[in-house]
């Protein structure tokens, strides 16, 4: 696979992108075929298309399959837990009560929403979403709601953190590219990402809610009767106690991190280091876990093997989700070894364009080829750099580029992305539905986002 090098160009290439895309909607959608058989059929089928040698195909599907899991099946597999535990208790229902009493029946959406804008300033999506989880279900099974009224503030909050506001690895890394200041980044994606999230996530989830009524899933209730709750449940302050660890051992590691990369304190002190191992994220959430543990249930008077088999049944209901999200991790990596992406790219990167729309389309193209909104950043602000040293823009300017580029990386969302499977599964949704609401959702973050980009573009050009 190393010598191996594609010669189709970028319009087969593409072809093959599209027929594969509509293969699998049609398998899914119109035969019913199982989500998790289908995307690993078509991922070999496109394989063989494209013209990988067949000799590495299985290492590329394998490759595409493992690194997803790498990042995910930890991630969820140990939130499953957290969110288990935090069901059972009573402490999901309790927060709930709190918050509905707090901001009121009506503003339950935007509480949630809230609180994943701030818990996702340094936790990634993924994690940051199935940490919540609970906390979304509880809160609509006590408004007797649809999961989507709630879910996708709440999601959709995360998202926009994730994709305009440092430390969060894709603006970070594009800022390196283009030698934008991450100060300037952090206060324009500010800027820019909680408008966006109050209309694509607030305003928008609810609608969705009431277009598409979807019951709360049984994902981590356990068995539960809905509202049935433990002789002791536990208070609603234990519950915001755990869920501040994550945050606050994963800032700890981003933090430092910045810090380090600025100059302000030694990367290779032992504070930094320990620091750093503490706040990765699969090590925040097994602390985190196992603190849960004593704290929700052993400090309860819940006996060991009721814990247990607690956590064990945690872990049942998500191995669906986690494998269909690694089947859509093994498409998506097909379609880069392809080297649909590389000829997307070099088809894309002189297209006479204003530089900000340039980075903004090139980002977006690629994102829709591949599914990874981290490498179509990446990749476009790699092939935009030189672009961008050359106009000479100011520190501002940079800053709303960089921001632009992270708006394209995040549109349309769809079957190669596997966080459109984890969204889809965890909220039970099936594909269609996931295309009408969370596809949608992802493009009107991009538009928004890039929208104000380019209007403080325009208000900073004489600044500097």
């Amino acid at each position: 696979m190393d010598t191996w090098e594609q010669t189709l160009g970028a319009g087969p290439l593409l072809g093959i992108a599209a027929g594969a895309i509509a293969l699998i909607l049609i398998l899914v959608i119109v035969f019913k075929l199982h989500a998790f058989l289908t995307l690993v059929l078509v991922s070999v089928l496109t394989a063989l298309v494209a013209g990988i040698p067949v000799d590495a195909i299985v290492d590329t599907l394998l490759d595409g399959f493992g690194g997803t899991l790498a990042s995910v099946a930890l991630l969820v597999g140990l939130g499953a837990m957290l969110g288990r535990l935090v069901e059972t208790s009573g402490g999901a229902a309790s927060l709930a009560n709190t918050l509905v009493r707090l901001f009121g029946e009506k503003r339950a959406p935007l509480a949630l929403g809230v609180a994943s804008l701030i818990m996702g300033f340094p936790i990634f999506f993924d994690a940051g979403l199935v940490v919540m989880l609970p906390i979304i279900f509880a809160v609509a099974r006590r408004m007797d709601g649809p999961v989507l009224t709630y879910g996708i503030p709440a999601a959709g909050a995360f998202s926009v953190m994730h994709v305009f506001v440092p430390p969060h690895p894709g603006p970070i890394a594009a800022s390196e590219f283009y030698d934008a200041q991450v100060g300037f980044v952090l206060l324009a994606g500010l800027i820019i990402a909680i408008p966006t999230w109050y209309v694509t996530g607030y305003l928008l989830g609810k609608y969705f809610g009431r277009k598409f009524p979807l019951p709360v899933p049984d994902l981590l209730a356990g068995g539960k009767v809905s509202g049935e709750q433990p002789d002791n449940p536990a208070g609603a302050g234990v519950v915001i106690g755990i869920l501040l660890i994550p945050m606050i051992l994963i800032f700890g590691n981003t933090g430092t991190d910045m810090a380090a990369s600025a100059g302000w304190v030694d990367a290779d002190s032992l504070v930094v280091g320990i620091l750093s191992f503490l706040g990765a994220t699969p090590i925040a959430l097994l602390l985190t876990t196992l603190i849960a543990l004593w704290a929700l249930g052993a400090r309860r008077g819940v006996s060991g093997s009721a814990l247990d088999k607690a956590v064990e049944g945690a872990l049942g209901p998500i191995c669906s989700v986690v494998l269909i999200t690694g089947a859509g991790g093994m498409f998506g990596g097909v379609l880069r070894s392809s080297g649909i992406g590389d000829a997307l790219a070099d088809s894309m990167a002189d297209l006479g364009l204003p530089v900000i729309l340039a980075c903004f389309v090139v980002a977006a193209v690629l994102r829709v080829a591949q599914g990874s909104a981290t490498v179509a950043l990446t990749t476009a602000a790699a092939l935009m750099a030189p672009a961008v040293a050359a106009a000479g823009y100011n520190d501002f300017q940079l800053a709303t580029i960089v921001l632009a580029t992270a708006a394209g990386s995040v549109i349309a969302s769809h079957v190669n992305d596997s966080g459109f499977w984890l969204v889809g599964r965890l909220m039970n949704m099936d594909v269609a539905t996931t295309l009408k609401t969370w596809t949608v959702n992802q493009t009107a973050i991009a538009i928004m986002g890039f929208t104000l980009s380019w209007g403080l573009f325009a208000l900073t050009a004489g600044l500097g």
